[in-house]
């Protein structure tokens, strides 16, 4: 293995974990996020000599971030304009869903599923914020946007993930009085 294989090693492929948590998170489907991680690992590889200092993960959820992009424009360009049209409300899920009662059991699936509801945008920061554990600058640099705008898409992810747990505990509660 070459100088660069062993820097990829050290460097990249650590960070591949959290790389697949981020792309699935944003595209909601484990296929697809196992292949935009392996066309981001691609990436990183090709690009590895514009890694600067030793902050690989945020630079590596940044490529990742980039082919999701670059694959939900191409693959579910809908998705993007919810955010660009001001999307403040998220719609419950069917109420005959059989995950519903599940959801009431268990918060984290319940956040699992606001959060997967929620639209890109606001997605990826409350993913990379809260899951990720990265600071604002970490995210604004993944993202390509202002410290201000992480800010403001993570408050309002933040609301809206509030709003939506509240709409599906309700909908499971009209599921559970219907019985």
């Amino acid at each position: 293995m070459d100088d660069r294989g062993r820097r990829f090693e050290q460097v990249v492929v650590p960070h591949l974990g959290a790389a697949y948590n981020f792309a699935r998170w944003l595209t909601r489907n484990d296929h697809d996020a196992q292949d935009i991680v392996q066309d981001a690992a691609l990436r990183a590889l090709r690009f590895l000599d514009g890694l600067r200092g030793d902050e690989a993960r945020p630079w590596l959820l940044g490529i990742v971030r980039n082919a999701a992009w670059t694959w939900l424009q191409a693959n579910r360009p809908a998705e993007l304009t919810a955010l660009e049209e001001g999307a403040d409300e998220i719609a419950a899920p069917p109420s005959d869903q059989p995950e519903t009662s599940a959801i009431r059991r268990a918060e984290a699936r319940l956040l699992s599923e606001a959060i997967a509801a929620l639209p890109p945008a606001l997605r990826e920061v409350i993913v990379l914020r809260e899951l990720e554990d990265l600071a604002y600058r970490q995210i604004a640099q993944i993202a390509g946007i202002p410290i201000g705008t992480v800010m403001s898409r993570l408050a309002r992810a933040r609301r809206l993930l509030s709003q939506s747990v509240k709409v599906i505990e309700a909908a499971a509660d009209r599921q559970e009085s219907s019985r």
